[in-house]
């Protein structure tokens, strides 16, 4: 299988000021209310997107993005096989499915989603 990107977030200082700033350039929408902190972007079309506030121990405001695999476990060793680093393991979201975080090997973050009933 193709994997397709699936989701993206922005991690930022000031959540407000960034909504406003994307809605005002791409015209999104934002549904507030279904996870407490974090924005669900709508951008009119797939990929879905997320914005919340940096946490204070991350180093600075950055753009995450996900993509979709069939299997997060099996995904995560090749990460790991193939010299990257796990930053965040195999955990779930109750609802929508599993998610990782690792790095490559020269540091650079990435995401990865396995979707429930995959």
């Amino acid at each position: 299988m193709p994997n397709p990107l699936c989701h993206f977030e922005i991690m930022t200082g000031d959540p407000e000021k960034c909504k406003a700033f994307y809605g005002s350039v791409f015209e999104w929408g934002y549904d507030n209310d279904t996870l407490p902190g974090y924005s669900l972007v709508d951008a009119g079309s797939e990929p879905t997107g997320g914005i919340f506030r940096k946490p204070d121990a991350a180093p600075g405001p950055c753009t995450n993005i996900y993509f979709q695999v069939d299997d997060i476990d099996s995904t995560l060793k090749k990460v790991e096989e193939a010299g990257g680093t796990i930053l965040v393991p195999n955990t779930e979201i109750p609802g929508v499915g599993h998610f990782g975080m690792f790095t490559d090997p020269e540091g650079i973050a990435v995401g990865v989603m396995q979707p429930s009933g995959s």
